[in-house]
């Protein structure tokens, strides 16, 4: 088959995104440090992401060199599985952050890690199960009618995964602004008990809000434009319009590493260890806390 630009694409985003998100799960493995449920929850979506760029590169592969509709439907089932996991990570992250602020006096306890890791074996449980339904029969390659943009997944398959992810989204999208309603709420308890709110901590006020902007936006910009289009997109419309608003989704994945691990300072001290094989006690690290956004 001829060489498509779009298809390469997506196997050098799949490349740079197994890159990163390799070097995050590597870090997070080789610290013992880094065991905590929100490091936990950081290690679920660097693995969830890995999968997702490993997914890419085997669709490239296997779509120019091994052309075979089982094959096919694995790839795809594979895809659907990473990418569904790297979402729900996301969820369980917003949640973890949410949790550790609204009930900061008990956040550090046993119950919190049996909490992190319930959602982390219903988010990938749930994501294995989306993942298996093409490969279980739910798919169109006996009915060419039933397709959506997403060959070969059903019209129905990507309804539900893109109602899915809106449900998904709505639910960050209300932990977020609860998050800055209790970041404000912080600042101003500060402002009463010092009288007045100083300059610091209106700084780091309006920085936390912007941060959550930036994290929700960067989110809904990448996977908005795809999930829209498989539900209102037919699938005789050109492959190019799947092309340009799956690539923007699979940005996301490229994105989560920047965001939530090299930021960290923790993450940043065992990369340093790892690839130095020494640690400079006159460089300062500040430990940052779960509510740290």
């Amino acid at each position: 088959a001829a060489l498509n630009p779009w298809d390469v694409m997506l196997c050098v985003s799949g490349t740079a995104i197994a890159c990163e998100n390799a070097l995050v799960v590597a870090i997070i493995c080789y610290s013992p440090a880094l065991r905590t449920p929100m490091f936990v929850l950081v290690g679920s979506l660097a693995t969830a992401d890995l999968l997702a760029g490993l997914g890419l590169i085997l669709n490239f592969v296997f779509q120019y060199v091994i052309r075979s509709e089982t094959v096919s439907l694995l790839t795809v089932g594979f895809l659907v599985a990473s990418f569904a996991a790297s979402v729900s990570s996301l969820l369980a992250i917003t949640v973890d952050r949410y949790l550790s602020l609204y009930n900061a006096l008990t956040y550090y306890s046993e119950r919190t890690v049996l909490c992190i890791h319930t959602m982390l074996a219903g988010a990938w449980g749930v994501s294995l199960c989306l993942g298996l339904l093409p490969v279980l029969g739910w798919n169109c390659l006996h009915d060419r009618d039933a397709c959506s943009v997403v060959r070969p997944l059903t019209k129905s398959n990507v309804t539900l995964l893109s109602a899915s992810f809106f449900l998904i989204f709505l639910i960050m999208l209300h932990l977020y602004v609860e998050i800055c309603k209790i970041i404000c709420r912080h600042a101003h308890q500060i402002a009463l008990q010092q009288h007045f709110l100083t300059a610091s901590h209106y700084v780091a006020t309006k920085k936390g809000v912007s941060t959550l902007a930036i994290i929700l936006g960067t989110f809904g910009a990448s996977w908005l434009p795809f999930a829209i289009y498989c539900v209102v997109g037919d699938p005789d419309y050109p492959s190019v319009y799947t092309y340009a608003t799956l690539l923007p989704a699979t940005y996301n994945s490229m994105i989560n590493p920047i965001i939530y691990a090299y930021r960290n300072q923790e993450i940043q001290r065992s990369m340093w260890v790892l690839f130095c094989g020494c640690f400079q006690a006159k460089v300062s690290f500040r430990s940052r806390s779960p509510s740290d956004v």
